[in-house]
């Protein structure tokens, strides 16, 4: 997990507890996975005896951090910035202890709340005359942004981002006697800034650890799906959705992520890496992974519902299976399949299946190809085998009130939607 670290890092922690902390823009009411490499960080930092302090970037997240990227984000206001930064503490005490009174119990802070009443005067006198234009210059995010890289070239707000997330841990140092702070690798500039600001203006020695940025094996953006970001929050990215996405990386990335996302030991993971070597069809370290990542973010039961919900599509799961998924993991299970639209008022008076599956909703070209499938067992409704072509479905067949699920043959889904 680590990709870079200042001189004498490794001494300081080995000297005593230090303090660390991690910054995170509340750009959004959730964190995704892309946040969680250097929340586990925070996380192995906590149980190896240290304390971690999670900053929320109330007042940067009011200016946007050009590191690697190639335009200027959107602002927001303060209400909104509070919210996420509200629900994002509330993520992160999944992870951190933030309750207890033990000594390296971790804290939430707020750069806003020591930003919002420096005046701009105070801080371009106190802060701007420490570190020379030559020296931000240098640094690869500014440069990026200034080269013919970028079209729209780089405004004053983002130039004064590295100086600000310094002034951030001068003030932790000064305040929470913060000796080091770690992020990704793209944030290196930026926090080494900060230990020569504390160099400049304390004489203080402080510290950076950096993390390599997580990539997927064939080049792709990691976190991210064809229906965007993978979310912490259910409401963005439902548990089911969620167990998916490790279920389904690459042997490569799964050897990888399961050293970075997961609290197993280093002989675990190399009995797991043996097993996949032996069977890699069975996927165990793509399996060890899903249920890790999910209990740790969602839960054991979730963890649970979500394998179980697997099993529906690719296993002999039965009705009553069906019947306890919500409506998120049920479109979610079911994503991509052939969908019909059906009268609600209709189905009140009962339909015959023969006709809803013919006439109403083309699962069948023919009545007579839809009989002969049912004499042989091989129509379902509901996970339930059909008997008779005759048979009347009702509104009360409904599964979450609203959805008809047909299985044509052992591989083929038809979701009927009641409207």
């Amino acid at each position: 997990m680590i990709h870079n670290m200042t001189p004498g890092t490794e001494e300081q922690l080995q000297k005593e507890m230090t303090s660390a902390y991690v910054g995170i823009d509340p750009t959004a009411d959730s964190l995704h996975i892309g946040h969680l490499v250097s929340v586990m960080m925070l996380r192995h930092f906590q149980r190896a005896g240290h304390r971690p302090i999670a900053l929320i970037g109330g007042a940067t997240g009011m200016i946007g951090d050009p590191s690697m990227k190639s335009a200027e984000r959107n602002l927001l206001d303060e209400s909104i910035l509070r919210h996420n930064q509200h629900c994002i503490g509330k993520q992160l005490a999944r992870f951190l202890d933030f309750e207890s009174n033990v000594p390296n119990a971790a804290k939430l802070v707020n750069n806003y709340d020591w930003m919002k009443d420096y005046t701009f005067l105070n801080f371009i006198r106190d802060i701007g005359k420490m570190i020379t234009v030559n020296y931000m210059m240098a640094k690869d995010s500014v440069k990026k942004r200034l080269s013919s890289e970028s079209k729209t070239g780089m405004s004053f707000t983002e130039f004064s981002y590295q100086l600000l997330q310094g002034y951030d841990f001068l003030y932790l140092y000064e305040h929470e006697g913060c000796r080091l702070q770690m992020g990704g690798s793209d944030q290196w500039g930026n926090i080494t800034t900060g230990t020569e600001l504390i160099r400049r203006k304390t004489g203080g020695e402080a510290f950076a650890l950096t993390c390599p940025l997580i990539t997927k094996a064939d080049g792709g953006k990691f976190g991210k799906t064809e229906s965007g970001n993978v979310w912490l929050d259910r409401r963005y990215t439902s548990p089911y959705k969620f167990y998916q996405f490790w279920l389904n990386v690459s042997d490569d990335d799964a050897a990888k992520y399961i050293k970075i996302f997961t609290a197993l030991s280093r002989e675990e993971i190399a009995e797991i890496e043996k097993e996949q070597a032996a069977a890699p069809h069975l996927r165990p370290l793509q399996k060890r992974l899903s249920r890790e990542v999910t209990v740790l973010v969602h839960s054991q039961e979730d963890y649970d519902a979500a394998v179980e919900a697997s099993g529906i599509l690719f296993g002999n799961s039965t009705s009553e299976t069906l019947k306890k998924l919500d409506e998120d993991t049920l479109l979610a299970v079911f994503e991509g399949v052939p969908q019909f639209e059906i009268s609600r008022d209709e189905l009140a008076g009962g339909i015959k299946a023969i006709d809803l599956c013919t006439e109403k909703a083309a699962v069948f070209p023919s009545k007579g190809e839809m009989r002969k499938l049912v004499q042989s067992g091989g129509v379902s409704l509901n996970k339930e085998k059909l008997t008779e072509p005759e048979q009347l479905i009702h509104t009360q067949n409904l599964l979450n009130n609203k959805y008809l699920l047909l299985q044509r043959g052992k591989k083929n889904y038809f979701l009927l939607i009641a409207k």
